[in-house]
């Protein structure tokens, strides 16, 4: 007689596949009143915006029904619930809708977070009623696990990104190039993690995923901190974007509706850091613009309509990316580490640049640089890399000893719909990034080249927009692209040249207004 023994990976396989079917039935729901919506004016990324408040003040609902000892017990406001909303239509409905958020905006915590400067854009109530009776409140949130709404959620924000007119796509950085960098990094359960421009929440969600999976043995304090908003903090920018982010951590487990919020609405710059992060994972905004005026180290400021000191930074820069560079270097803990996305232009300007450049290498250990290809990006022309450098313990010597270089741009071509980025396009990166063992380790590939410090800044201008490779496309004929794709690279190129034209007219009128008549540098001008 054969005895059949269970297998449990095959259990585990099953019930993963059942998870991602059902995160993926709520997302397609969820969707289909997207069009809908869209002939009323409502824009992809307004439409999940509208979904957020509904999603919230349903799950409210659900948990204020459920008993003390199961977790109930009420989040909203008396006089704000789910029930009144459900039995009104019309203008009736749409006044009392309008002055919930106008209410629930000026909670504090996470309520206020999500509501914060809320609007009703559903301009239709008969619509507005749609979402609430037929698409809401037919489904029973509580009973659905955090993976699976979770899931749900991130799959709605994915698809909103791919509406350019609303330039959703410049808040979703590509989840591949995301999970690439977590796998390098390996967050633990006693980090604290923070993304200075956390956009919808990616990298958090990414760094908490990882923990999950790969640490299933957390004591309980540990699994306080991943739950309760402690263990992941992010700042956003902007309202709506903020509120993304927050209902995504909320949606995925790792802070509570009735508790603080883990994300900040504000500017990251203007404040000198108050938590230290042991582990920093980011993607700035890209552009140059900056409405702010920062006085450095070096004493100078230029002058605008809003100012603020940060005399922890090494230089002064009206520059976003390299004024983040510097926030991020500060707002790191001793020990700690970093992955930053970051443009070109942070790796060649000159003037601020360079010193910038040059302290960073000195006093901190930046050991890794990855060049990315164009065409993984929703935002167009954004030539882009990601730099690793940790934080240690003041030292007479420089800290950095070697910069590993890898060029995942020369001969890569990517698209977003024909050829789009995968986890796996990055394997061989992680693989010769060694996580969790010393750099001294590494060995060099073709596409992988170790850079001394010495070497880095003897170059020009510390310029450290390095390349070797040769793309075979250039010398081959038979190695082209398909023209689909070859259109697309030209595209970006464009767009890449036409961004840093503009920076260069919005630095010559920047100088023309405060009275200095000197040109850009041949690197400002790059």
């Amino acid at each position: 007689m054969t005895t059949t023994v269970p297998d449990s990976g095959q259990d585990e396989r099953s019930a993963e596949a059942a998870r991602h079917a059902e995160a993926r039935r709520l997302a397609d729901k969820m969707w289909s009143y997207c069009d809908v919506l869209r002939d009323a004016g409502v824009s992809a990324i307004d439409y999940v915006e509208q979904l957020t408040y509904l999603l919230f003040l349903k799950m409210a609902d659900e948990r204020a029904k459920l008993p003390v000892s199961l977790g109930g017990g009420r989040i909203l406001p008396e006089g704000i619930s789910w029930e009144a909303l459900k039995k009104l239509t019309g203008a009736a409905l749409e006044e009392a809708y309008r002055e919930a958020l106008t209410e629930l905006g000026k909670e504090k915590g996470i309520l206020g977070t999500v509501f914060r400067k809320a609007q009703n854009r559903v301009q239709e109530p008969a619509l507005l009623r749609k979402l609430i009776v037929d698409l809401m409140d037919n489904e029973t949130w509580g009973r659905q696990g955090t993976d699976v709404k979770g899931d749900a959620y991130e799959q709605l924000l994915a698809r909103s990104a791919t509406d350019v007119k609303s330039g959703a796509g410049q808040y979703f950085t590509p989840r591949p190039l995301i999970n690439a960098i977590v796998d390098c990094v390996r967050p633990t359960p006693g980090d604290t993690i923070i993304d200075p421009a956390c956009g919808t929440g990616g990298f958090l969600l990414a760094a908490n995923d990882y923990i999950r999976k790969h640490h299933t043995d957390l004591t309980p304090g540990q699994r306080h901190r991943l739950t309760h908003g402690e263990a992941f903090l992010g700042t956003e920018l902007v309202d709506g974007t903020a509120r993304l982010a927050a209902m995504n951590m909320l949606l995925h487990g790792m802070c509570q509706a009735d508790g603080e919020s883990p994300i900040e609405t504000e500017d990251a710059l203007a404040n000198y850091p108050t938590v230290r992060a042991s582990l920093v994972l980011a993607n700035p905004p890209f552009g140059k613009k900056s409405a702010i005026t920062v006085i450095g180290l070096d004493g100078k400021a230029t002058r605008d309509d809003v100012a603020y000191e940060r005399q922890d930074f090494w230089q002064t820069t009206t520059n976003k990316q390299l004024n983040f560079v510097q926030h991020i270097a500060r707002l790191m803990a001793i020990p700690g580490r970093a992955a930053v996305v970051l443009p070109d232009n942070v790796l060649f300007e000159g003037g601020a640049g360079e010193g910038i450049r040059r302290a960073l290498l000195k006093e901190y250990d930046v050991h890794t640089l990855l060049r990315l290809p164009t065409g993984i990006f929703y935002a167009g022309g954004v030539k882009a890399n990601v730099l690793f450098f940790d934080r240690k313990p003041a030292s007479e010597e420089p800290w950095t000893k070697n910069l590993w270089v890898y060029d995942f741009r020369t001969g890569q071509h990517f698209t977003l719909k024909q050829n789009p980025l995968r986890r796996e396009h990055l394997q061989d990166f992680v693989d010769v990034y060694l996580p969790g063992e010393s750099p001294d380790a590494r060995v060099e590939t073709e596409r992988f080249r170790k850079f001394t410090y010495d070497e880095l800044v003897a170059r020009d201008k510390c310029n450290l927009d390095i390349f070797w490779l040769k793309d075979p496309s250039l010398e081959d004929a038979d190695a082209l692209q398909p023209p689909e794709i070859i259109a697309q690279e030209i595209v970006d190129d464009l767009q890449a040249a036409l961004n840093e034209f503009a920076a260069i007219a919005e630095a010559l009128q920047n100088r023309a207004v405060s009275g200095d008549s000197g040109g850009p540098s041949p690197d400002e001008a790059r």
